[in-house]
């Protein structure tokens, strides 16, 4: 009896050694990327966003960081192995980062804010994250999957790099603003099939006048509503919801919250 109790007791205790072992070494891991300056609110290391949008994003920033008292950070890179996080999830890399630069500022005045924004896209491994501070709580996580997946990841998906970045820095401004997102861009077949159903509106209505109501004229009636009725349905289900000039940076940490995406 004495030596299952033994045996027991040694399996406890390297089972708790080994668990504080990977603690320890996950409090550990640092991200190799050295923290911007207070206002520079966009890393590309990756070369992923173009010298307009880059500009544009800035202005963004500044201004809602001064609003609102939220900085919006904008990171690419090549991949994450490139900064010693090779064997991480986005969401756990996002987070280390997030924490190990301390963005955001963990109170404003006698309050508690923490309401920093981190937008990292790794082009290597195909996948970006929205990472939140803890201020945000997980109520935005939604909002945050609906910027993903509608302003972010389809232009990722047609290599639009650059406007997807700041398609996803706009919605995210409006986010912290309180203000509805952004309509998401308009597919590529969009106008073509407004042109095809306003032409075959105006043939229909000819038709009708020469023939009456005999022959085609309602059956292409019927094509023209029942295309009308799918683009309004397309478009419902796509579409969109005391500051500080201290800089992006001031102890702030993550609440775990945001959102994932990969293309």
């Amino acid at each position: 009896m004495n030596y299952f109790k033994s045996k027991i007791t040694a399996f406890v205790l390297a089972a708790t050694g080994l668990l504080a072992f990977k603690a320890e070494t996950a409090f550990a891991l640092r991200i190799d990327l050295d923290r911007p300056g207070p206002n520079e609110f966009v890393r590309d290391l990756a070369g992923m966003i173009s010298s307009a949008n880059e500009a544009e994003i800035k202005k963004i920033a500044e201004a809602v960081l001064k609003d609102k008292a939220t900085p919006i950070l904008v990171v690419t890179i090549s991949s994450m192995d490139a900064h010693g996080g090779g064997d991480l999830r986005i969401e756990t890399f996002a987070r280390l980062l997030f924490d190990q630069w301390g963005i955001g500022h963990k109170t404003l005045g006698k309050s508690e804010w923490n309401t920093g924004i981190l937008l990292l896209v790794s082009e290597g491994d195909r996948k970006a994250r929205i990472e939140l501070g803890a201020g945000w709580g997980r109520e935005k996580d939604d909002l945050c999957s609906e910027i993903m997946s509608d302003q972010i990841i389809p232009n990722f998906k047609g290599r639009r790099f650059s406007e997807g970045i700041f398609a996803g820095v706009r919605s995210l401004d409006a986010m912290a603003r309180g203000k509805s997102l952004p309509s998401p861009p308009k597919p590529t077949w969009f106008y073509p099939v407004v042109l095809a159903a306003i032409g075959l509106a105006i043939f229909t209505a000819v038709s009708l006048c020469r023939n009456g109501s005999g022959g085609w004229a309602w059956v292409l009636w019927a094509a023209v509503f029942g295309l009308i009725g799918f683009i309004l349905l397309t478009m419902a289900r796509s579409g969109g919801s005391s500051g500080s000039s201290g800089g992006s940076f001031g102890g702030g940490f993550s609440g775990g919250g945001g959102a994932t995406g990969s293309w």
